[in-house]
């Protein structure tokens, strides 16, 4: 670290995460000396503005680690299994935000609001989870400390920019194509058109019968809250929305469920908004979720028959806590350190 700040790496600074990446490292005024963005040939070359800073994409195959403090990974599992080492045996600390780590025994998987502590024990990489499991444990774990946690049950509804630009794109052109009446074109990002539809499939199915999507939020979660035998089961929809996911959470706890006190559990956490009023018809939506940081809980109540049940409905912002806020929560957290 120079006297002015730290040098950062942003590497698939191009695309939808990486460019997010740069804004909230703006936006929370993160103390960067020297900003460097880097990227496939393809986008070498391009020009980047980051707090006043404008910046050359660099080719990342040829691009030297050396002097970076912090690299932020978002370009795919496959750019971080052959460039992440790269950058630690040059000094750096990489927060990857791929699964080309995440179960790995020896890398960290942090949601600061979650397991911060964690990040101390990294070898040169930490991992930031997948976007739906970072909310969901974000909003789990008040549970845990408060409650105790025996069982989950998560249904997701997965926006179209948690697959890329590319989803975006595909899904908006369906939707103009359906409108009008025309052909829709064939889709290459979802297995189905997207546009007025929800999916029940998103990556690839495993031969048990469930989608890698939901075996990381499975896994994920039992790994961050540090609880391998933690009973969980999850279904991932996509569904037609631009951005945020939702989830309908339903959770066992250790003892019977006072809505009122998790209401105000929830209120006191870091990273969590409560938005709960049904009657009048207040509860979290994905457009008014867009561009925010917490994690919004509401739909808060106890199950009918069942009274140490509890369900509720969270919303978050796939891009920016489910990704890049997180990222950049991770590095803080380094830099705090490295400051006191």
């Amino acid at each position: 670290m120079g006297e002015r700040g730290f040098d950062v790496a942003v590497v698939g600074a191009t695309g939808a995460v990486g460019r997010e990446m740069l804004s909230v490292l703006e936006q929370r005024e993160f103390p960067i000396a020297n900003l460097r963005a880097m990227a496939s040939h393809r986008s070498a070359g391009r020009t980047l503005q980051c707090g006043g800073q404008s910046v050359v994409v660099e080719d990342l195959e040829e691009a030297d680690f050396s002097g970076v403090d912090f690299a932020l990974f978002s370009a795919g599992s496959t750019v971080s299994r052959r460039h992440a080492q790269r950058a630690v045996d040059a000094g750096a600390v990489v927060i990857d935000n791929t699964s080309a780590f995440r179960m790995d025994a020896g890398v960290p998987l942090v949601v600061p609001e979650v397991n911060q502590q964690a990040a101390r024990d990294h070898r040169g990489i930490v991992a930031n989870p997948n976007c739906s499991t970072i909310q969901m444990v974000v909003a789990l774990k008040p549970l845990v400390d408060q409650y105790g946690l025996e069982r989950v049950v998560v249904s997701t509804y997965q926006s179209a920019s948690g697959a890329g630009q590319s989803g975006v794109d595909e899904l908006m052109e369906g939707a103009r194509a359906y409108i009008k009446g025309e052909q829709e074109p064939a889709p290459s990002t979802f297995a189905h058109p997207l546009a007025f539809e929800a999916l029940p499939h998103i990556d690839v199915f495993d031969e048990n019968g469930f989608t890698r999507e939901e075996l990381k939020m499975i896994r994920e979660t039992r790994k961050i809250l540090d609880d391998p035998a933690l009973e969980i089961s999850a279904t991932c929809v996509r569904v037609p929305v631009l951005r945020c996911h939702s989830e309908a959470v339903t959770v066992d706890l250790g003892r019977a469920v006072d809505v009122d006190e998790i209401r105000q559990i929830w209120r006191d956490s870091d990273g969590v908004e409560v938005l709960d009023n049904p009657a009048s018809a207040q509860y979290p939506l994905s457009r008014p979720a867009t561009d925010t940081d917490p994690c919004w809980v509401g739909r808060i109540r106890r199950d009918l028959d069942r009274p140490q049940t509890l369900h509720f409905w969270v919303v978050s912002d796939n891009l920016r806590k489910g990704a890049a806020l997180n990222a950049v929560q991770i590095a803080e957290s380094f830099a705090v350190e490295d400051h006191s």
